[in-house]
């Protein structure tokens, strides 16, 4: 049974977190899906993943491509990921279910702790995948590290 993540950004802004996340995935040996709601953004990220990072390259590709099933980074606007993660990064608000948590290793949520609407949505978020029974965790950077906040 998996367990669903969010990650409360107020520090350090989307592109400088995921990567971050991705690559501890990675090192967890699992495929993962990054799941937004925008493809105009998805593509946005996707630049910035091709950029790379002083740590390194992340292999990845986006949704619709001949090798989908083959990436180990799949971003995507779907709830369906070719590529059989073990892991979906939800961005921007992109919608989870209570069992994909369930059927995954793992769940991410990442949203921006300095716009109102996405901290709300986020709480919802926890809200109804709590109530369904899932293992959560809430992780802030508020203090200027990582620090889980609270469990459930």
């Amino acid at each position: 049974m998996g367990a669903v993540y969010f990650y409360h950004l107020t520090r350090q802004p989307l592109e400088h977190t995921l990567p971050v996340l991705l690559d501890k995935a990675r090192q967890a040996g699992w495929k993962i899906a990054v799941r937004g709601v925008d493809p105009a953004r998805m593509d946005w990220l996707d630049e910035r993943l091709w950029l790379g990072s002083e740590d390194g390259f992340l292999p990845h590709g986006r949704a619709g491509g001949p090798h989908d099933a083959a990436q180990p980074i799949l971003l995507t606007t779907g709830a369906q990921a070719a590529n059989d993660p073990a892991c979906v990064m939800a961005v921007d608000g992109a919608q989870v279910e209570p069992d994909e948590v369930t059927a995954l290793e793992r769940v991410c949520i990442l949203f921006d702790g300095n716009d109102g609407e996405a901290v709300q949505y986020a709480r919802g978020q926890w809200k109804t995948l709590t109530g369904a029974g899932c293992s959560a965790q809430y992780w802030s950077e508020e203090s200027g590290r990582w620090e889980k906040k609270a469990e459930a």
